[in-house]
């Protein structure tokens, strides 16, 4: 069970991995260019929407179906995506790496179906027509099931988040904005859901706690020097300029993936999401305004008179959860490359001829 565990969580990190690059490049886009950037560029910030929209997606989507059939498998996977892209409302990494895993997979069995049945001379006009009605179909089972139903998950989630701070049960609230960030809902759920509860707050109050909840980029720092520290290959060489990029930058979407490719790390984020929370209430922390973006740097503009230490300590208490936790999960579970699982299944097959010849 935990081979096949394993398994699965490096094929997600296949998909993801390979991107990196873009999704930092798209980092350091956003950081810069935003109006909240630190060169702020109306031009370069159109470049934003939709690189996370429609690039990041199809790039996942084709690196999910030539993990099962090579560039065939890639074309269909990443062309099936563009099926729960359109009329999405949110980026669909998690509908990417469903359909393209599926449109690699259905186009490897349908040319295994035609490749005995299709007459000399006719391969290309047959593999071109049966991959062409094959995205057709992908796409449209896509549009219109899959789509609705990650983006119905992904407001679910969102309405569970409300359901915590009506019930003042905020440390709790991780749960549910931690895996919902994931699915690139963070600003959903900051300026649709806790920003119109912290703007009343701040009228009574002065500060409110709600500005604190998604946007603290403690946790994701941890996580990201837990790789660092206790993590291997690809996602280990790129965390120290990802952490720059998300701590000082702001952009949270940066570690995104490192979730996405191993998902177990989410219960790192839940930790020093919590303790950061549970420190908040503690100490009632809270900020005046919503920290755009959530760096750093934009919390030290927006922490109220006083309240330094209990909004800082916060974010620390964040940062050690998560990176303790995470680094324990990282050598419990690590990282599997295709290399480590190319030797681990020699090792299992040179367990039986050992046998027979003891």
């Amino acid at each position: 069970m935990r081979q096949r565990i394993q398994s699965f969580g490096s094929f997600l990190a296949a998909m993801v991995v390979p991107n990196i690059g873009a999704f930092i490049a798209w980092g350091l886009i956003t950081a810069l260019f935003i109006p909240t950037g630190w060169i702020p560029n109306e031009t370069f910030a159109e470049l934003v929407g939709p690189m996370i929209i429609y690039l990041l997606p199809i790039l996942i989507g084709y690196s999910g179906g030539k993990l099962i059939y090579d560039t065939r498998g890639g074309v269909v996977g990443a062309a099936a995506t563009m099926g729960v892209i359109v009329g999405a409302d949110i980026p669909m990494f998690i509908g990417g790496m469903i359909m393209g895993p599926l449109g690699g997979y259905l186009i490897k069995k349908v040319d295994e179906f035609l490749e005995e049945r299709t007459p000399v001379g006719f391969e290309l006009l047959v593999n071109n027509f049966s991959a062409g009605f094959l995205v057709l179909g992908l796409v449209l089972v896509a549009n219109a099931i899959i789509g609705p139903i990650v983006q119905g998950f992904s407001t679910a989630l969102g309405a569970g988040v409300q359901f915590l701070i009506d019930t003042r049960l905020l440390p709790l609230a991780a749960l549910i904005i931690e895996p919902a960030k994931v699915l690139f809902l963070n600003n959903a759920i900051n300026h649709g859901i806790l920003a119109p509860l912290g703007v009343a707050a701040v009228a009574e109050n002065g500060k409110a706690i709600h500005f604190l909840l998604e946007t603290n980029p403690g946790p994701g720092l941890g996580l990201l020097l837990a790789y660092m520290f206790a993590g291997r290959g690809g996602l280990k060489q790129s965390a120290p300029g990802a952490a720059v990029i998300h701590f000082l930058g702001g952009i949270h979407e940066i570690y995104f993936p490192y979730i996405l490719a191993h998902p177990i790390m989410i219960i790192a984020m839940w930790v020093g999401a919590m303790l950061a929370n549970l420190w908040f209430v503690i100490f009632d922390a809270g900020l005046v305004a919503t920290p755009s973006p959530g760096s750093i740097f934009a919390y030290l503009a927006v922490i109220p008179r006083g309240a330094h230490f209990a909004v800082l300590g916060g974010v620390v208490t964040g940062i050690i959860g998560s990176f303790v936790a995470g680094s324990i999960i990282l050598r419990l579970f690590p990282v599997r490359s295709q290399a480590d699982e190319a030797d681990a299944g020699e090792t299992s097959e040179s367990v039986p001829a050992t046998a027979a010849a003891d």
